[in-house]
């Protein structure tokens, strides 16, 4: 694997998302710093949440 395959990845200010949100609903943000807060976090747990094989399990080869 090369070096740039462990670079962190660099998230976009989402604005059609942020612009896009319905209005007067609860988890509705105004405020886009607080939005941007939200996004960071609900992408951290996509990630977090899918299945993928951690890089020190040998147990498939076995």
């Amino acid at each position: 694997m090369t070096h740039s395959a462990f670079r962190p990845l660099r998230l976009r200010f989402p604005l059609w998302r942020y612009l896009n949100q319905p209005l007067g609903l609860p988890g509705t943000f105004l405020n886009p710093h607080r939005f941007w807060q939200f996004y960071q976090y609900s992408h951290l747990e996509r990630c977090w949440r899918q299945d993928c094989p951690s890089f020190g399990d040998t147990s498939e080869h076995h």
